[in-house]
């Protein structure tokens, strides 16, 4: 009974973890008014172009931890307004934020835009997309 008890949890947290509830979503897509975005073929290409930006992984320290783009740095949703300047002074810097599918990240660019950075594109699709398309990931 115990393993009925326990699939049923992390079968509920899976899908919890998928599904946004509707005022975050609200809140997602008044940012993606402002925010650039673009879409994991775009960031692929650009990365094998040899293109000059700045990627930057906004997830949680662990998920980040087990893996990540290549060349990502990491400047979590939860700290990256208060860290950004120190690692990025350059209100010009081109910066890719992506997160697991496109939503903190968007978040992270609206705030990122109101610090007067000019050039934050959030990732739409993050790394579930990439993922999906079987591109490289990289581990620390």
């Amino acid at each position: 009974m115990l393993g009925i008890v326990l699939a049923t949890i992390i079968t509920k947290g899976e899908f919890m973890a998928h599904q946004h509830p509707p005022r975050f979503l609200k809140i997602v897509d008044d940012a993606r008014t402002r925010v650039r975005e673009t879409n994991v073929d775009e960031v692929k290409k650009r990365m094998d172009r040899g293109d000059k930006f700045l990627l930057v992984d906004v997830r949680e320290e662990s998920e980040f931890a087990k893996d990540h783009l290549p060349g990502a740095i990491h400047l979590g949703k939860g700290i990256i307004e208060r860290d950004v300047e120190a690692r990025v002074p350059d209100l010009n810097a081109e910066m890719i934020l992506y997160c697991g599918g496109g939503f903190r990240s968007a978040l992270a660019a609206d705030n990122l835009q109101k610090m007067g950075y000019t050039k934050v594109i959030s990732m739409d699709g993050g790394i579930r997309g990439w993922r999906e398309k079987f591109y490289p990931l990289v581990k620390d």
